[in-house]
């Protein structure tokens, strides 16, 4: 990653930090985007010390005018865009017909799908100009349906196809495209900004996560492996391929295993 001008948005906690923190330290020139400057801020610092060039953009990935700022920001900086890692989410927790303020499911999906189409359409002609890579960070929520998460499900579904399809058009411009499917996350913000029933941040919660979830680190590893090696899809974990598949072959059991899991995560709460 030596030198390569990307951009990642969702940069100033969780994945996308860590993600920032690690190219830099290979040497990579990064463009960060999110909402909070401060936290930004200290982001770009910590990739300074690590090796890489950083700058940061303060800005909304629902807004389309912030995701042609990212790829400007790029182009002025460094003078390119080698790749694009759509980073930003944002989740739920609550049953469908708990749900009393139906415009969380706008935000959602404007945050998790229509956030990566603001971001990617404006770097496309400059990832097809170096060949370069976007990578979509999804979840194994994307292929199939998890209890409590109708809107993120949703949003991601719509990532998913949106991402099949823009491979399929790219094939043979050089841009690879690589969606991340992720299981549950250690060491991020996302339940505590996951919207409650009634619209809400859930804030501090005492659920814990499945002993399958993913550390950071992990996380990490794998999805610089996949860059890579352009990869085109990478499940974390690679296990959770066989749900995937059995969901396909037999869905009520890979659903009845889904339900399980989601059952465990409630009694931990309580």
């Amino acid at each position: 990653m030596t030198d390569q001008s990307i951009l990642i948005t969702g940069a100033s906690a969780g994945l996308g930090a860590a993600l920032a923190h690690a190219l830099a330290a290979q040497g990579a020139q990064l463009t960060l985007m999110a909402r909070r400057a401060d936290r930004l801020a200290q982001v770009v610092s910590a990739c300074e010390q690590a090796g890489g060039k950083a700058q940061a953009i303060e800005g909304d990935v629902t807004r389309a005018e912030d995701g042609v700022r990212l790829t400007r920001a790029a182009i002025d900086a460094y003078g390119r865009v080698d790749g694009l890692i759509a980073n930003a989410g944002l989740s739920m927790w609550a049953r469908f017909d708990e749900v009393k303020d139906l415009s969380v499911f706008r935000q959602l999906m404007e945050v998790n799908y229509l956030g990566a189409v603001y971001c990617v359409h404006p770097a496309l002609p400059h990832l097809q100009q170096r060949q370069g890579q976007f990578v979509a960070i999804s979840s194994i929520q994307g292929r199939m349906g998890v209890p409590n998460h109708t809107g993120y499900v949703a949003a991601k579904h719509a990532l998913q196809g949106f991402c099949d399809t823009l491979r399929m058009e790219q094939q043979g411009r050089g841009v690879g495209v690589l969606t991340v499917l992720l299981h549950w996350l250690r060491g991020t913000e996302l339940r505590h900004h996951a919207f409650g029933a009634d619209g809400a941040p859930m804030g501090d919660t005492r659920r814990g996560h499945s002993s399958e979830s993913v550390s950071l680190e992990q996380a990490c590893t794998a999805i610089l492996r996949g860059v890579s090696r352009r990869e085109r899809e990478l499940v974390i974990p690679a296990k959770l391929k066989a749900l995937a598949v059995l969901k396909v072959l037999r869905p009520r059991s890979a659903e009845a295993i889904v339900q399980r899991a989601v059952d465990k995560q409630d009694e931990s709460r309580s």
